[in-house]
């Protein structure tokens, strides 16, 4: 890490365009106002602007200010070459999917952090951790699932269950979730839809009664989890609690299977350098661990008023420090 003080901390933003978020909404945009509370500077890049030049990481960046303004969000500065060592601590919070495009950009991070920039989260767990895979490395709390791209082996788990979700494994925000009953006459155009023809492989679950009544969001810092859930309840008729797939939503605190669930994952994100990440819970059971670009901080901030944002920056900027840094 590089030798600056807390009030010259420098941090670089890897996202969406920021000029297409919701900013009412936005977990990066919180994110970012909580480290410019803390004195951070900050250096906006999108994931095209990385680069790796004789064994140096550099990105395009732009200076950026941000403002907790529905109107107006953001000035940037004008754009400079910067070597990412020159960074204390480098954020990725580019959005799904988890294409090439997102592993080549999780490659230059790693040489960026290799080199002593602290990256948030860990580039080589993003590379090596599928969120709906790594939910399965805890089987005390899955539901049951079938991980393929085989038609039969499907069919087989459908006529085991019943009724299933089918989803790809690379998406967000409930995209391409379908439910799927038995003898549903369009599994087989599911299927070739999803694993084109068999090429790829999706992930099949047992359906989840309980989603009825909310599909929960747990925020786990430096493997602690936040006292709260966010609770998305899907639209009537929908399986899909997502917000982003027009569901609504309550921040209610975590029973005691969450918490359960929480902690137990929360001890193995810290082992694979995973600060911040999402939990998704159904009923009793652990569907997917975000660690991508976690969202919900703005949804739990206005229910609990504690700013989840901060706690995370506090983590990052004085790691040995409190949670109020």
């Amino acid at each position: 890490m590089g030798s600056s003080t807390k009030s010259t901390y420098k941090i670089g933003m890897v996202m969406d365009p920021i000029q297409n978020i919701k900013p009412h909404k936005d977990s990066t945009l919180a994110i970012m106002l909580a480290a410019q509370e803390r004195h951070a500077v900050l250096f906006y890049m999108e994931q095209d602007d990385l680069y790796i030049k004789d064994d140096i990481a550099y990105a395009l960046v732009h200076p950026i200010t941000v403002f907790d303004d529905p109107a107006h969000w953001f000035t940037k500065g004008q754009p400079e070459i910067m070597a990412l060592s020159g960074l204390d601590a480098i954020l990725m919070r580019k959005d799904p999917p988890v294409d090439k495009r997102f592993l080549h950009s999780c490659l230059v991070l790693d040489h960026a952090q290799r080199h002593g920039v602290h990256v948030v989260n860990n580039p080589a767990s993003l590379i090596l951790y599928n969120e709906k895979i790594l939910a399965t490395h805890f089987p005390a709390f899955c539901p049951p699932y079938v991980i393929t791209s085989s038609l039969t082996v499907l069919r087989d788990f459908l006529e085991q269950h019943d009724t299933i979700i089918i989803k790809p494994l690379d998406a967000m925000g409930g995209q391409g979730v379908f439910l799927v009953h038995h003898n549903d006459v369009n599994f087989e155009v599911i299927w070739e839809m999803h694993t084109e023809r068999g090429t790829y492989p999706v992930q099949a679950q047992a359906f989840i009664p309980e989603i009825t009544l909310g599909d929960k969001r747990i925020i786990v810092i430096d493997g602690k989890p936040f006292p709260h859930t966010l609770v998305r309840l899907p639209k009537n008729g929908s399986i899909r609690g997502n917000l982003t797939a027009g569901g609504s939503y309550d921040v209610r605190p975590l029973n005691e299977r969450e918490l359960e669930i929480a902690t137990v994952v929360g001890k193995r994100l810290v082992q694979e350098g995973i600060l911040f990440a999402g939990l998704d819970v159904i009923g009793d059971y652990l569907t997917e661990v975000n660690i991508t670009s976690p969202t919900g901080l703005r949804e739990i901030a206005k229910a609990t008023g504690e700013s989840l944002a901060d706690i995370l920056m506090a983590k990052i900027m004085n790691p040995s420090s409190g949670q109020s840094g």
